[in-house]
């Protein structure tokens, strides 16, 4: 599921040409990790705080009725981007815990440039406590990071490619492998 087109907010002139590009570029990464998009929203890319949270809690909870996923991945909330920090808030109240809740297990996940861009005394600090070994998936990551180049930045950036990799072995480190990526568990139901 996505939430906003991603780019509108950039430059109102080459919009609809980004938006058209990002779009097929999702199309690429859709069949390149083999999973399909459920729902895209298409809100103007950094104002969902304009959109009532209640929509957005809404359009979680039908996919979610759609799907009834056991694991959940969501934005953190610590994240600086105002949509990632509104959409991590949104899945929380949607797969909140209630009788015959189908979500085991909510996620967050850090986005590099915008979640490592935060400052513990505006947001909470991402910390994570979870690590997923990629090692064996990298060079599919690589390959999807790179479809998507108008997102990527030039080093050192944290969304480059190299400080994309860079986190990886961060995080491996941190977890005693090669290449990870981090999680923080906030909610599990057993």
């Amino acid at each position: 599921m996505s939430f906003t087109d991603g780019v509108s907010s950039r430059s109102e002139k080459k919009s609809l040409e980004a938006i058209k590009t990002r779009k097929q570029n999702s199309k690429k990464v859709e069949k390149l990790l083999k999973f399909k998009w459920i729902k895209n929203l298409s809100y103007h890319d950094n104002q969902l705080e304009i959109i009532h949270l209640l929509e957005i809690i809404r359009e979680i909870e039908k996919v979610s009725d759609l799907i009834k996923p056991t694991i959940v991945y969501t934005h953190s909330t610590s994240d600086l981007n105002i949509d990632h920090r509104t959409v991590g808030h949104a899945t929380l109240t949607a797969l909140r815990p209630e009788p015959k809740q189908y979500c085991k297990e909510i996620r967050m996940f850090e986005i590099p440039s915008s979640t490592d861009f935060s400052f513990g005394k505006i947001n909470t600090y991402f910390t994570p406590n979870i690590f997923l070994e990629i090692t064996k998936f990298w060079k599919k990551k690589e390959i999807a990071l790179k479809s998507y180049k108008k997102e990527m930045k030039k080093y050192p950036n944290s969304r480059s490619l190299k400080g994309v990799l860079n986190l990886a072995k961060v995080r491996g480190n941190q977890s005693g492998v090669q290449m990870a990526e981090a999680f923080e568990l906030v909610r599990r139901f057993i």
